[in-house]
């Protein structure tokens, strides 16, 4: 560990200072407005917030898009006000009126900070812990897309390098998910990252003292990673100038991630607030308020005071973003000239394209044979990623259980990792055993921009994702999910292998697709829409999350209406259908056989296959109906999992057939046939549900 002193060469001007206490009072002043809200972290981080916005980062506030620009991450989100009060200030398009209606209905300023709901903000926090993975994610990105455009540079001399700086604070620290992400960070010697922790020693229930007692400085060491403390002011304060240097060092260890103790006070300098939990999550009171005001110089009769000399000395980050983006496209025009052939597919991927003829990759499998879709998913992705270089991912320590290997001879690993496929731009990414922080990490991967990622593992352990997968569906983020061993199909694993609840709670998440195709066909029909609906536009696109078999299934005739959701996958014969039979994944099959059955005893019984419902409810009415006509009463849904998705499909009349208890360990042939998903009892369901609706 180091400790860099505090002499610098910072500007640091009576008005900086002015600018901070100001950014101290807006804080307070907006919790004590609305009521609620998180005061004493925003005002103790001021000066943190303040040096890297104003003196660090290199951004521009009129074009937060900038794929040049230092990316920031609060993962202490519940201090949004720490962020906000910096994009006031620098111009990044908040105004005062929107930190008055902090926390209110319709305003700019959320709770938490939302991504794509406000200019400036990178990405989506407040859950604690996810944006350390998120910054991770993004510091991934960052290297790979160097790998893409620029990968002979020197270090540094690339348009696209850029650091990625994430505050972090006591409660991000103590959740697992950042133990996860920090550890993989230091080992892909990150050193584009720079994680500041502010160490207040404050949580919700007091001191830390009650939960925490390790040296999480030496913690972050034994990671791998290069670490510094800064000291306080003798006041208590953070102090600018021993924090801008310990920056700067940071900034010059390109072969380890940087992580920077800040020790402050909560609350600092509220009078009687300051160092108590109260400060963290409750409003300081009008008089605790006033009382600051006056220690920093303000009149406490005011609200929300900013001198005029203030903002205009904070504003002019908007002339310095500008000189720096002019700065930066001098030497991304010389790239762009010095590579031609690179400049082209950067505007492709930047413009969301994909190479053309990329469709005609796409394996087609042989109707009739049996194969695995988590198989046939693997041969989709090999052949994909010969064609779209953007591509690329992997699993949590699952590559062959998930197929999820995009090329064996290429790894995403950093300079002198001693396997034979290492490569810092490798295509393939092992992201260990850390299913929660790969999924937020694959969050930041595509906040990044201009990669399209994707990571996998059994969709049993989805369990240990679904907070970054929300956050995924919440933003919007177009994260492929790979969720292999789908049913209780995986056999003698067991229940604690087995998932049963896992596809009705996937899709009960607003906006995450959940894609269980029947078989290989459908796999790379599934794949193929995946990547057509990939989008950079907030608000259009969406996560998917495949869910795919271990074991082999038939293959059918490839359908283009498998990317409508639903589609007619064997037609009723010999009239108009009296029974509907709707499956997904590899109990289509099953649906298949027990048509035969009814269709032998004159029973004219349609097949539809349903591997996306998300998709198929986005398809029109008329599409809808013409798949399940609403004239056909009698209904048969099966899928071996809980039943909750099926029973708006299936009607009154309708039956059932699913899985309403944990499975066992046995082969999974035999658990098919004991939990009644064979052929015979799904036809005779279809029996029971014709003669109800005939009542």
């Amino acid at each position: 560990m180091s400790t860099k002193p505090t002499t610098t060469d910072l500007e640091w001007t009576e008005l900086d200072q002015r600018a901070v206490d100001t950014a101290r009072v807006l804080a307070a002043d907006a919790v004590q407005k609305v009521g609620n809200g998180h005061p004493g972290t925003a005002m103790s981080l001021a000066p943190a917030a303040y040096t890297l916005f104003q003196k660090v980062m290199r951004h521009d506030p009129s074009d937060t898009d900038w794929v040049g620009r230092d990316r920031f991450v609060l993962s202490a989100g519940h201090s949004s006000l720490t962020l906000y009060t910096q994009l006031y200030l620098g111009g990044f398009g908040l105004e005062l009126d929107d930190l008055e209606s902090f926390r209110t209905w319709g305003s700019k300023t959320p709770g938490h900070p939302e991504y794509g709901h406000t200019v400036g903000v990178e990405t989506t926090t407040g859950p604690l812990g996810q944006g350390v993975a998120n910054a991770v994610g993004m510091a991934m990105a960052a290297r790979y897309e160097r790998g893409l455009f620029d990968p002979e540079a020197a270090q540094g001399e690339s348009p696209f390098d850029h650091f990625i700086f994430c505050i972090a604070g006591d409660g991000c620290l103590q959740e697992g998910i950042s133990a996860e992400a920090s550890s993989l960070a230091g080992h892909q010697k990150l050193g584009n990252l720079v994680l500041l922790w502010d160490d207040n020693h404050i949580s919700i229930e007091g001191d830390t003292e009650t939960a925490v007692s390790e040296d999480t400085v030496k913690r972050y060491e034994a990671y791998g990673w290069h670490v510094q403390r800064v000291a306080p002011k003798p006041d208590g304060d953070l102090d600018p100038h021993a924090l801008y240097d310990a920056i700067e060092a940071a900034k010059q260890v390109t072969d380890r991630p940087s992580f920077i103790a800040m020790r402050s006070i909560i609350a600092w300098p509220a009078p009687n607030a300051q160092n108590t939990e109260a400060a963290h999550g409750s409003a300081l009171g009008d008089e605790e308020v006033a009382a600051t005001k006056r220690v920093l110089g303000f009149d406490p009769e005011k609200t929300f005071e900013v001198a005029d000399e203030v903002l205009a000395h904070t504003r002019k980050a908007l002339d310095k973003g500008r000189e720096a983006r002019a700065a930066w496209e001098k030497s991304y025009q010389q790239w762009r000239d010095d590579n031609p052939e690179r400049a082209a597919e950067y505007d492709r991927i930047a413009k969301g394209e994909l190479p053309t003829g990329w469709e005609e990759k796409l394996p087609v499998f042989e109707p009739g044979k049996g194969v695995a879709t988590r198989a046939a998913s693997g041969k989709v992705l090999q052949a994909l990623g010969a064609v779209i270089p953007e591509l690329w991912g992997g699993s949590a320590d699952l590559a062959g259980s998930n197929n999820t290997t995009i090329d064996k001879t290429s790894s995403f690993l950093p300079e002198g990792n001693p396997l034979p496929e290492a490569s810092p731009y490798g295509r393939t990414v092992h992201f260990g055993i850390r299913e929660h922080a790969m999924a937020a990490e694959l969050n930041g991967i595509t906040l990044h921009g201009n990669t399209r990622a994707y990571g996998g593992t059994f969709l049993v352990f989805s369990d240990y994702m679904r907070n970054a997968v929300r956050l995924s569906a919440l933003m919007h983020l177009p994260v492929t999910y790979v969720w292999t061993h789908d049913s209780i199909g995986l056999g003698e694993d067991g229940p604690t292998h087995q998932p049963v609840e896992h596809l009705a709670a996937l899709r009960a998440i607003p906006g995450l697709n959940v894609v269980r195709p029947a078989d290989a066909n459908e796999t790379a029909i599934a794949w193929r829409e995946v990547l057509k609906r990939w989008t950079k536009v907030y608000g259009e696109g969406a996560p998917h999350g495949l869910v795919l078999t271990r074991q082999g299934v038939p293959t059918y005739e490839p359908n283009e209406d498998a990317a409508r959701g639903g589609y007619v996958l064997a037609e009723a014969e010999g009239g108009e259908p009296q029974v509907v039979i709707v499956a997904t994944g590899s109990e289509v099959h099953v649906a298949v056989e027990a048509r035969e059955q009814l269709q032998a005893d004159g029973v004219p019984t349609r097949v539809v296959s349903m591997p996306c419902v998300e998709w198929f409810e986005e398809q029109d009415q008329g599409y809808r109906e013409s798949v399940l006509p609403p004239s056909v009463k009698a209904r048969v849904a099966v899928e071996a999992g809980i039943g909750l998705t099926w029973h708006r499909f299936v009607g009154d009349a309708g039956r059932i057939v699913s899985l309403e208890h944990f499975g066992a360990s046995a082969d999974g042939k035999v658990l098919f046939r004991e939990y009644g998903f064979t052929a015979e009892n799904v036809a005779a369901q279809a029996r029971e549900s014709l003669a109800a609706a005939q009542r």
